[in-house]
């Protein structure tokens, strides 16, 4: 990417503004979120982890790219130093940081541990879609 084509990209991306904005978990959030018939995709992640933050940066492009991932799509982050050791994270069976899990009802549709491709990436992020405007 050449810097032209970088600063616009920023520049798109900061005026887009709370479009772009991600919720923190809260304990209870993603079972009233599923309550309410949402699909959610959950990102276990540390802001030490590079894993986490490759996977960051394709999800962010894939987000700028197709504005019907964030419309639909309820982005949860998890933050692993906090909620490694909560009910969540246990009874989803996180095996680590860098793990994005899509959930609709009961159900997992998906999920990646440690990959930062964006054909997987976006492969995961289209099925939460996919179950988010189905009917």
């Amino acid at each position: 990417m050449n810097r032209r084509d970088f600063i616009l990209s920023a520049a798109a991306l900061v005026a887009a503004g709370p479009a772009l904005a991600l919720t923190e978990y809260t304990p209870g959030l993603v079972q009233k979120e599923l309550a309410e018939g949402k699909t959610v995709f959950l990102d276990f992640k540390a802001s030490w982890c590079t894993t986490c933050a490759a996977q960051e940066r394709v999800i962010s492009a894939l987000k700028a790219e197709n504005p019907a991932y964030e419309q639909a799509i309820s982005f949860i982050n998890v933050d692993w130093d906090t909620y490694s050791n909560a009910d969540l994270t246990k009874s989803l069976k996180i095996p680590r940081r860098s793990t994005l899990v899509v959930l609709k009802g009961d159900m997992e549709l998906g999920r990646i541990v440690a990959g930062t491709g964006r054909d997987e990436i976006k492969a995961l992020m289209d099925t939460a879609l996919q179950a988010a405007t189905s009917a």
